[in-house]
């Protein structure tokens, strides 16, 4: 009786799901979609990269497709001229981003990554790009940005010379992470001090768990079950990430109480850590927004993960690349002689110098963007292309798609920087948003405020890494396959060993 029951009850909510589909297709027109199975919708046609899977659909549905993600409707957009009107015609309309359970708890419903478009969004934004990621503190974290570079290559330098193979994977992102860490909470990954190496490891946690599907956040029946153990993951994530920033935040008022005991008003200023500035803004009664400790501690969250993953994945990329085609390797080798020589390590001012390692970062983010999707969520309907897209409606744009589309770029699976000189047609593209075939910081409001210092930092730490050093992996060449995320990660790490080709007499020793 009872699985009679169970049998009635599903066959009705089979039935009602089905009605709701076919009605709903004939009150609005949406974009092109493949045949949607009831309740899973289209979920039996991703694989575990999104973007690839999004990819193969817009081959042959178009670069406006709908897709039934369990129960959220979806719509993705692949090429640049639907890119320019969702996210800027449409701006607004698209300015919030959908949240899942792990989010919400890991950064305490507070992220600003993650906010809805609003007073708090905007006074964090102005509040970081103006402290954290402008240009006077930028110039300011300068010297732990040298420092960090220095003891990097000395490092690899070190292991040359004992021929030894090294996993860059680890060491660019200790790199990324001790300069974001000291410019926010002024620690750093070394040999005694834990924080930083566990703030490190949680950080490769939250991005692998913020880029993976929960069954109980996409299909609603199931919303209350944890069937793949998610939320006993994000929550262990949590506590231990909770953990390490109370100890910090503590640490720190206590410094700061003991420094204003016995400091004058006469002391000079120092460069303050990010962490320094938000708590005087808790500490400010007079500011628009009131901020709590959680607000802090969601922040940190947002600009740890944003600068160590991405920026560290990027470089790797970009060295795989230049390994897998000497040539290309040889030519920024030769420009970096030319303009810095090999007496001194090149330095970031030498950046708008170097126009082929330029390119090389930029033909990076053609092909291997480190977020290939950018994702939103709309706030009202909207009307793009005689379709219907209903308010509600996660929008990606697949940028991943995007760089490898022949209509947009010539030999567009080839690695060639060439293209993005001044002389060639795709010279003059930027990839601070303007031009939308290629969008690695995404554009407009939402697009990422750490770009200054991503854009002073990637270059140069590359120019560095193929001025002192030929690189020699074991099998020649290097898989070049992806590791599913949030992200778009080399699957597996990095290892090679340093061949010193120079050693430049400014490198300082750590």
């Amino acid at each position: 009786m009872i699985l009679q029951l169970i049998s009635y009850a599903f066959l009705l909510i089979f039935s009602a799901l089905v009605l709701k589909s076919i009605f709903s297709k004939h009150s609005r027109r949406l974009p092109p979609s493949p045949l949607a199975f009831p309740i899973i919708g289209h979920l039996h046609l991703l694989g575990p990269a999104m973007h690839h899977s999004f990819h193969k659909l817009s081959l042959s549905y178009g670069p406006l497709i709908s897709l039934r993600l369990g129960s959220h409707l979806c719509v993705v957009a692949s090429s640049p001229e639907l890119a320019r009107e969702l996210l800027k015609t449409y701006e607004l309309t698209f300015s919030s981003r959908k949240h899942n359970s792990a989010i919400d708890y890991l950064t305490y419903s507070s992220s600003f990554a993650f906010a809805p478009y609003g007073p708090y969004w905007k006074f964090i934004k102005k509040l970081s790009t103006v402290e954290l990621l402008g240009s006077r503190t930028i110039g300011q974290f300068l010297p732990i940005r040298t420092k960090e570079l220095h003891h990097l290559v000395k490092f690899l330098h070190d292991k040359s010379l004992d021929g030894e193979s090294v996993n860059i994977t680890d060491e660019l992102l200790k790199l990324t992470n001790n300069i974001i860490s000291q410019m926010m909470l002024s620690i750093r990954c070394s040999g005694t001090d834990g924080q930083a190496e566990e703030a490190r490891t949680l950080v490769r946690e939250v991005t692998q768990i913020f880029g993976e599907f929960n069954i109980s956040d996409i299909i609603w029946i199931f919303k209350n079950f944890d069937l793949q153990g998610f939320r006993k993951r994000f929550k262990d994530i949590h506590r231990r990430y909770d953990s390490l920033l109370e100890k910090i935040i503590t640490n720190r008022e206590r410094v700061r109480k003991e420094k204003n005991r016995r400091t004058g008003d006469g002391d000079v200023e120092e460069v303050k850590d990010f962490l320094d500035i938000m708590l005087d803004a808790l500490e400010n009664e007079n500011l628009e927004i009131h901020l709590t400790r959680n607000h802090i501690k969601a922040l940190i969250l947002d600009f740890l993960t944003a600068a160590t993953d991405t920026t560290s994945m990027a470089i790797e990329w970009a060295l795989a690349e230049l390994i897998n085609h000497p040539t290309v390797l040889h030519k920024a080798q030769k420009e970096i002689d030319q303009v810095v020589g090999t007496g001194r390590l090149v330095e970031e001012s030498d950046g708008p110098h170097l126009p082929y390692i330029q390119a090389i970062v930029k033909e990076t983010f053609r092909l291997h963007p480190p977020i290939p999707l950018l994702a939103r969520k709309s706030t009202q309907d909207c009307k793009v292309e005689n379709y219907t897209i209903p308010e509600g409606t996660l929008l990606f744009v697949n940028i991943w798609s995007m760089g490898r589309d022949a209509k947009i770029w010539e030999n567009p699976l080839e690695f060639q920087p060439e293209r993005f000189l001044l002389q060639s047609n795709e010279g003059e593209i930027d990839v601070r948003g303007l031009h939308y075939q290629l969008l690695p910081f995404g554009t407009g409001r939402r697009g990422c405020p750490g770009i200054s210092l991503a854009m002073q930092e990637l270059p140069t730490t590359l120019a560095a890494m193929i001025q002192c050093f030929n690189w020699q992996v074991d099998d020649h060449m290097v898989d070049m396959s992806e590791r599913p995320g949030l992200t778009a990660p080399r699957a597996h790490d990095l290892v090679c060993a340093p061949i010193a080709r120079c050693i430049p007499s400014n490198l300082k020793p750590y």
